[in-house]
């Protein structure tokens, strides 16, 4: 059957291709926060020079905020297809979604405690086992419901942070500490592994209270939603009859979200302006981001130079837990101890680097194994059942 552009197995190629850039996207801003204390510094000041300062403007504008929405969004499209097909062989859909998302919990908390306390996983079980109380519901109003559950409450906070920097005179108040940045690189630089393990979970512990889940809640929560009417729309099959329609929406999010992420560069750096960036113009850059990809993967001139985003995009979870535990060893202490030497200019060119090796590992991989490594064991686990493996093989 072939959707969008499709290889085998019914699979839709273009939302391969959107996980495997997105795996791009998420690397480069992980990558500030796998060599440098990201949450404690000044990003425009911390790295000396005009290349460093370029490089962040360009990833904080193009970047960062603007791929974990699109992996979430994927991961409610995701959802949907699993469970069709699923309800479709006659299956039981429920059982088999908690043990999907059980196991993906495991990973993040193996992940985020054990690896880097950066996990997005943990996250994204949380969100998928609330998401399944609401996975029946139809395209439109699963639209109607994430959007304004996503709009809405993060309205208000913006609104929020306006009414608090007038009633401080106009003055922003600082998230930047230098002790604790101080502190970040002697633990992970030159900490054993225990020391780095307790400072890992205690900063995993900061940025996951219960504010944190509310805002999960309010921003992870609803992209799975929106994601889930899309696939329930079947928004990317069959893309050239809706190529236009398609085309003038991507224009369109693509330009309101550039404008929204260029924000704190045209009216100024404050809370409002980065909260709006981040929230609103970042979600609307994912949009068009996923659009673009889609009518690309319809232009069979580009399979050769896609087909790696679609590889690595079927491996979406080795390839991100490789990006953690890759980077970790090359700059924590238990390795090669690089932690806060490195520039962001030279992090983004090692995780473009290191990106390069995935697509062409990634390309490797799908032509002799059925799965990634982390996925056989996902899907093996779902099922209850050991899973082909290597193909040509029992």
């Amino acid at each position: 059957m072939e959707l969008n552009g499709s290889g085998s197995g019914g699979r839709i190629v273009s939302i391969d291709r959107m996980r495997g850039f997105s795996i791009l996207g998420i690397f480069l801003v992980n990558m500030i926060s796998f060599h440098s204390p990201l949450f404690y510094i000044d990003h425009e000041t911390w790295w000396d020079g005009k290349h460093n300062l370029f490089t962040y403007r360009l990833i904080d504008v193009l970047v960062q905020a603007s791929f974990y929405p699109l992996f979430a969004m994927l991961f409610g499209y995701g959802l949907v297809i699993l469970r069709e097909r699923t309800l479709d062989k006659g299956l039981s859909f429920t059982p088999l979604a908690i043990r999907r998302l059980s196991i993906l919990l495991l990973m993040g908390i193996v992940h985020a405690f054990l690896i880097w306390e950066g996990d997005i996983l943990i996250t994204y079980a949380i969100c998928g086992f609330v998401f399944l109380l609401v996975i029946g519901w139809t395209a439109r109003r699963l639209f109607i419901a994430g959007i304004t559950l996503y709009v809405v409450p993060n309205l208000l906070l913006l609104l929020m942070l306006g009414a608090a920097s007038f009633v401080n005179g106009g003055t922003e108040f600082s998230m930047y500490d230098g002790q604790a940045a101080e502190q970040a690189i002697n633990v992970y630089q030159t900490g054993s592994f225990a020391e780095v393990t307790q400072q890992r979970i205690a900063e995993w512990s900061k940025h996951n209270d219960l504010f944190g889940l509310f805002f999960y809640l309010i921003t992870i929560l609803p992209l799975f939603m929106i994601g889930a009417g899309a696939a329930k729309l079947k928004l990317f099959e069959d893309v050239a009859s809706k190529k236009r329609r398609l085309t003038r929406a991507a224009g369109v999010l693509a330009v309101l979200g550039l404008l929204i992420k260029s924000l704190p560069y045209l009216s100024g750096r404050t809370f409002m302006t980065d909260f709006a960036q981040d929230v609103f113009g970042g979600a609307l850059l994912a949009m068009a981001y996923a659009l673009l990809v889609a009518l690309a993967s319809e232009n069979r001139r580009f399979d050769r130079l896609l087909y790696p985003l679609e590889a690595a995009g079927r491996l979406s979870i080795s390839n991100y837990l490789f990006q953690s535990i890759l980077s970790t060893m090359i700059f924590y202490s238990y390795g090669l101890g690089y932690y806060g030497k490195v520039s962001i200019f030279t992090g983004s060119v090692l995780a473009l680097v290191i990106y390069a090796i995935q697509l062409a590992l990634s390309v490797w991989w799908v032509k002799n194994y059925h799965y990634g490594p982390v996925e056989w064991l996902w899907r093996s686990g779902t099922y209850l059942k050991k899973q082909r493996f290597k193909k040509g093989g029992a």
